[in-house]
């Protein structure tokens, strides 16, 4: 139980200080709640464009799409943004709205738990080897599904004698000119950090379980009169913005209603296999053997020619164990390595932070969710969990477009909530059951011809059960409809002077 002695009381604790936590904040502040804390474990905001640092890391969403609307940046410098420059531009922003003002750094939230008693949340949270208290009224959890990584379960990884690096935890400062390299994975951290490595390293080893479609990227950088123009021309950049955004929502119809749709992009994609990989025994091993979007589509130039280098080699036999020296694949072959690079992803439906957050009748989200898997009511309230909301909580991920666009419609309900509470004098909030699970069986419904239910593979988007419980079914402009306004007819509430269901 946490302890009643705290620390700090504020109205509103925001976790995480990445483009959800800090859009939070800024629509708080925006609208009249100044009380409010953002805790995040780092040292800046960014989230996940903060922590992964490795060579080549950029965004596969084009960078007109991945900005805040009310805040576009006018300056980017290509059509897709690389790590830094988004880094920067959150940063940026984060300056703009005086955020760090309201921000406390190295705050890592080791529990957060319901007090029904006093209608309130009390968090602990470890900072500078101490642990601090706060007591909120309001939880935002804006940590987001890419912040925790997810190191493989394999044997003897503990005993390896060399340096294992994961993606998401780089190490800037260790040199891998001609070292023999192992890379575990071949998703979307991997297509980009593996043409970097191979340019430097003696040897590099790709262990690939399953192979990604990839389609071309088709990034340029920008002119400076297109500059120019962003800054100076009114609504040239939304105009921009407006037509990609149109363009990619057209994906979301062959991802969600009919894969079939999906044939031409999977021809661009054999294309693109075809046109950089000669050898037909290579080409067979990178070609997909499921439908194309089952799995997140990825973008790339460069990952078909550095896999065709003659000092990389791609292995697609399962990893048997690891060794002090090397990886053992499971045909006995081991190939010595001075360095392994885990690429393989983050835990987004089994987050450790779920163990956390703990909520009615002391369950955590963990418990809560242990056989439903993640659910939630628009993504953003949980039932068992009054008075906290979810950003980029479970089925608002996308397939096909930018999330920004689907933090920013929870940010609209965020500011609905916040003013209904304040109007009314709402002081608990909790999500009827019924309407939470009416919500998800309707996105389950949604779902159901999918490419990610029909298209023959596995990922990270489905839980242990099989469900997709973290991508929105459809287009993004019915989410940003359904979060226009709180509908509190789906609460049950409580207010300073009496109980009402709503």
């Amino acid at each position: 139980m946490v302890g009643r002695m705290t620390t700090n009381d504020v109205q509103v604790a925001i976790i995480g200080a990445g483009f959800s936590g800090l859009g939070a904040a800024i629509k708080l502040k925006q609208n009249g709640v100044d009380d409010f804390v953002v805790l995040d474990r780092g040292q800046n905001f960014g989230g996940t464009w903060r922590d992964n640092t490795y060579p080549g890391a950029a965004c596969d969403v084009p960078s007109q799409l991945y900005s805040y609307s009310f805040e576009l940046n006018p300056d980017w410098t290509r059509s897709y943004g690389h790590q830094p420059e988004i880094h920067r531009y959150i940063n940026d922003v984060a300056v703009k709205y005086n955020i760090e003002a309201k921000t406390r750094w190295g705050s890592d939230v080791t529990r957060a738990e319901w007090n029904e008693d006093e209608n309130r949340w009390h968090l602990e949270v470890t900072r500078n080897g101490t642990t601090e208290h706060y007591s909120a009224r309001t939880v935002v959890a804006a940590a987001g599904p890419l912040c925790e990584p997810n190191l493989p379960d394999i044997d003897g990884i503990d005993s390896f004698g060399g340096k294992i690096i994961h993606s998401a935890r780089w190490d800037n400062d260790y040199d891998f000119t001609g070292k023999r390299v192992a890379v575990i994975g071949t998703g979307a951290s991997a297509i980009q950090l593996v043409p970097e490595i191979a340019k430097i390293a003696g040897r590099l080893d790709v262990y690939q379980r399953t192979a990604p479609w990839i389609v071309p990227r088709t990034e340029r950088t920008y002119h400076r009169a297109e500059n120019w123009a962003f800054k100076n021309v009114p609504g040239v950049q939304k105009l921009m913005r407006a037509t990609v955004y149109g363009l990619n929502e057209v994906t979301a119809f062959g991802l969600t209603y009919s894969p079939k749709a999906l044939k031409p992009v999977e021809l661009v994609c054999r294309g693109n296999i075809a046109k950089s990989i000669k050898d037909p025994e290579l080409r067979e091993k990178v070609t997909p053997k499921f439908a194309v979007g089952c799995k997140r589509i990825l973008r790339s130039n460069n990952w078909y020619p550095a896999i065709a280098r003659p000092n990389v080699d791609l292995v697609t036999d399962g990893i048997s164990k690891i060794t002090g020296s090397g990886v053992v694949t499971k045909d006995g072959t081991e190939r010595e390595v001075d360095v392994i690079v885990v690429a393989t992803g983050f835990h987004v439906t089994d987050s450790p932070m779920f163990e956390t957050i703990i909520g009615t009748q002391g369950r955590s989200l963990a418990q809560a969710w242990e056989h439903t898997g993640m659910q939630a009511y628009k993504g953003t309230f949980v039932h068992g969990f009054p008075n906290m909301l979810l950003m980029v909580g479970p089925s608002t991920g996308l397939g096909h477009t930018s999330i920004v666009y689907m933090i920013e419609s929870q940010l609209n309900y965020l500011v609905s909530y916040f003013k209904q509470v304040r109007d009314q004098g709402i002081t608990r909030t909790e999500v009827k059951a019924d309407a939470q699970d009416e919500f998800n069986n309707s996105v389950q419904h949604g779902l159901r011809n999918s490419v990610w239910l029909t298209g023959g593979c596995a990922s990270y988007y489905q839980d242990q059960n099989g469900n997709i419980t973290t991508l929105w079914p459809g287009f993004t402009f019915n989410f940003r409809r359904i979060t226009k306004e709180f509908d509190i007819a789906a609460y049950d509430v409580e207010r300073a002077d009496a109980t009402v269901s709503a």
